[in-house]
């Protein structure tokens, strides 16, 4: 969908990754605003998912006027996620003030509809491809409207939410005093190094192998949303895992696997096979996001009940900001190099939480 904004407004192709990294560094800001003032915890978090939401949907609705600059659409992408930041810290916070038992199983199904969310633009344009992307804004500010008004209406203030104060300059250091809150935060970051990149890279790298096999008739959009939504399952999955394994070995577990698709999709990524091909990047997509609410689930578990709100909002913004430098470096190196030997870099991340993750548990075993 950004590529036909792009096109209709005839802005350069590297606004592509400048127009998705607004959107972080709206998510960011808006997440240290929120933690700063401590928002979710001072005051009802069904009430903030609902003027974030409406205020999210007015804004992105701005980028359907006509005479958009990128100046423009980068302010109203940056407004975008700016107001993410009072939903999807906040609908976290929501379900931990409902669940203090199973609360990874009970995130793994909000994870799921975020990442289904996430995978919606790509259906509708396959759906819409007739029609102009217009459409896919109008429909996905509907649904802003919609989900907003429904948590207000449906979901009141949890029976574990305890209401919080505004936070001091130590209380910041209080947040991350907690050895096994920096274990679950550390694994976060290296998760958020590669999700979102490889979400961005889920067309170009469907596309780079239609190319090398012409015969096949993929549709890009289609199958792009096919990959990102698998993680809807993985999500949903680890948490039901969560139940037998535990939640930080399954959070661990599941990025150890996205780590091994990193690792091998050089050789994947080259096979002639578009059945292995596709397996793989529904494996990859699967595990890339599965862990993602678990690691939250350990952030809120282990954070101060008053805080909850804020160390959830304040781990989830610096995990963000760490998708814009994920994501403009290896958008930057595209360029320049390869593909497939491109997507080695999705590693770093995940490669130093596990080593942290094993420091940790040496440590802990010695003990």
């Amino acid at each position: 969908m950004i590529a036909n904004i792009i096109e209709d407004f005839n802005l350069k192709a590297s606004a592509l990754w400048t127009l998705t990294t607004m959107v972080q560094i709206g998510f960011i800001t808006g997440s240290l605003v929120f933690a700063l003032l401590t928002i979710a915890d001072r005051f009802s978090p069904s009430k903030v998912f609902f003027i974030s939401s409406v205020l999210g949907a007015v804004v992105n609705a701005g980028i359907l006027w006509d005479g958009n600059t990128l100046t423009s659409l980068m302010i109203f992408r940056f407004l975008t996620g700016l107001f993410l930041a009072g939903i999807y810290p906040v609908g976290m916070k929501i379900a931990s003030d409902y669940y203090k038992d199973g609360l990874g199983k009970a995130l793994g199904f909000l994870v799921a509809a975020l990442v289904l969310g996430t995978a919606l633009p790509h259906l509708l344009k396959d759906l819409t491809s007739d029609l102009p992307w217009k459409y896919v804004i109008i429909t996905i500010t509907i649904l802003s409207l919609v989900g907003g008004t429904a948590i207000v209406l449906l979901i009141p203030n949890g029976p574990y939410r305890k209401k919080g104060n505004k936070i001091k300059r130590n209380d910041l250091r209080k947040i991350f005093k907690s050895r096994e809150l920096r274990v679950a935060a550390s694994g976060y970051f290296g998760h958020m190094w590669e999700l979102y990149t490889f979400w961005v890279f889920v067309p170009l790298i469907i596309s780079a192998f239609i190319q090398k096999t012409p015969q096949l008739e993929f549709n890009i959009s289609l199958w792009s949303f096919i990959v990102i939504a698998s993680g809807a399952l993985g999500c949903v999955a680890a948490g039901f895992l969560s139940k037998v394994l535990g939640v930080k070995r399954t959070a661990f577990l599941f990025l150890s696997l996205s780590l091994l698709c990193c690792l091998i999709s050089p050789f994947l990524l080259e096979t002639p096979s578009s059945l292995l091909f596709i397996f793989f990047m529904l494996f990859w997509g699967f595990t890339v996001a599965g862990d993602s609410p678990l690691f939250s689930s350990l952030v809120a578990n282990n954070a101060a009940a008053e805080f909850k709100g804020t160390a959830i909002t304040l781990v989830t913004s610096i995990g963000f900001g760490i998708t814009i430098i994920s994501i403009e470096l290896i958008g930057s190196i595209a360029k320049t190099f390869d593909l497939k030997y491109i997507l080695l870099a999705l590693s770093i991340g995940p490669l130093i939480s596990i080593v942290i993750y094993l420091i940790d548990a040496n440590k802990e075993a010695n003990r």
